[in-house]
């Protein structure tokens, strides 16, 4: 396999030397398969691979002139090896080169999402594991449900990202296609084996049916694939923005020495990490159309593409990338307040356990409609009013207390219950 360039940061993988290198790799790559083939002469060939080499600035003057990046690229080529230029590019064109080329790039930016998840995914875990048993309260419609862990929200953030994680792989499998197929994509002027064989240096795999572009459905999955991560980065973020409001207070970004939240109010402590990290899930989310419609070119092939894919394919592989590394520092430095979500929960004399009331009374003989109108009108008593106390209101029900005692009513308050069958849940994820 061709030894490529390590790349320490994703966008290093979209410059535009990087570019043009992973279009050389691609160039060398045919010569050698042609070498294996016994129709490249040998010295020619190290000739070629010893010199073999471009100017960025140059390809930009002949392009200027020629109006065409890809013989730009071989014009400037051909300068650095002279005669033996006659050996590369044979049989190609230059959709191979820049397609080949560009499955190198996604192929790349695949492997920094995929460590980047990774490192997101062990900060998730930790603070899943450490908070297992830390009680809040549920909400749903952004209403107080009934108990959960702050464990047990972590361990849906967990399951998500283990999900996308998965995609990331598959997705790298999915991008990892070349094609050196020429023309129409008909090996017409190229033997199939040249393409088998330098994919397989370049480690990828020749496209099943290339036609004279690798089709457009993949690249397609890749921007679709990064906005779903991205939506559930969006989604994290989104919670943490909710859980940070000064009249919840349940967990709160990070706020160093120093740091300012606003320029007129010194108070101010604002979750502006995570509204980084929902803003620019945006943008991703705003390509998947673009890249939708690229997917149905014109017969084998046009070029209505390559303009925005040029823009849209590096901007999400780094957006994505930062949101990445956004939302581990984010969940690394994450402050937790347990005593707020305690404070929270147990508003209005723990009027959250209603059902646990309605259980038990229908248990003892009550129908559940009654029963259910019984406990709404103490729950309701105690809704929204400054001294409201469902435990009281029930304890002082001569209909309830003739049916149930002080104890069972204890069980009924105890918000361990609600975390007792989580175990299953921790099992399936290993916190």
């Amino acid at each position: 396999m061709i030894e490529r360039y390590t790349l320490p940061e994703m966008g290093e993988i979209w410059t535009e030397n990087a570019k043009f290198q992973s279009w050389l790799d691609v160039e060398i790559a045919a010569c050698k398969a042609n070498y294996e083939l016994g129709n490249l002469p040998k010295e020619q060939l190290n000739h070629i691979t010893a010199n073999a080499n471009f100017n960025s600035e140059r390809i930009k003057d002949i392009e200027k002139e020629v109006k065409h990046d890809v013989i730009a690229f071989l014009t400037n080529l051909n300068e650095y090896v002279g005669d033996a230029g006659r050996y590369i590019h044979v049989g190609m064109t230059s959709s191979d080169v820049l397609d080949t080329g560009l499955s190198l790039q996604l192929k790349d930016s695949c492997d920094l999402l995929i460590k980047e998840i990774a490192n997101l995914e062990e900060q998730i875990r930790k603070l899943a594991r450490k908070h297992k048993n830390t009680i809040m309260i549920g909400r749903s419609h952004a209403i107080h449900g009934e108990p959960i862990s702050f464990g047990f929200k972590l361990a849906g953030w967990l399951a998500e990202i283990l999900r996308n994680k998965k995609r990331l792989i598959s997705l790298k499998d999915l991008i990892s296609t070349g094609q050196i197929s020429g023309a129409m994509g008909t090996y017409a002027n190229t033997d199939p084996e040249v393409e088998s064989i330098a994919c397989n240096l370049l480690g990828l795999k020749p496209d099943t049916a290339s036609t004279q572009v690798i089709s457009r459905d993949r690249h397609a999955e890749y921007v679709q694939t990064l906005a779903l991560v991205g939506s559930s980065l969006d989604r994290f973020a989104t919670e943490i923005r909710n859980l940070q409001r000064t009249d919840v207070l349940e967990v709160e970004e990070g706020f160093s020495i120093g740091q300012k939240g606003s320029s007129a109010m010194p108070h101010k402590r604002n979750p502006i990490r995570s509204e980084r990290v929902s803003g620019l899930s945006r943008v991703l989310k705003s390509y998947v159309n673009t890249a939708l419609e690229n997917v149905s070119l014109w017969h084998e092939r046009d070029i209505s593409h390559s303009s925005n894919e040029r823009i849209m394919l590096p901007d999400v592989s780094i957006c994505l990338h930062f949101m990445l590394r956004e939302m581990t520092e984010i969940i690394s430095n994450l402050q937790i307040y347990p005593e707020n979500m305690l404070d929270n929960m147990n508003r209005y004399g723990g009027v959250i356990f209603s059902q646990k009331v309605l259980l038990i009374l229908v248990e003892k003989g009550m129908s559940r409609e009654e029963a259910y109108k019984l406990v709404q009108k103490n729950a309701h008593l105690a809704w929204n009013t400054k001294n409201g106390n469902f435990r009281k209101n029930i304890e002082n029900d001569s209909k309830i207390k003739e049916r149930i005692t002080i104890t069972e009513i204890d069980e009924c308050f105890n918000p361990k219950i609600h975390l007792a069958n989580l175990n299953v849940i921790w099992e399936r994820l290993g916190i």
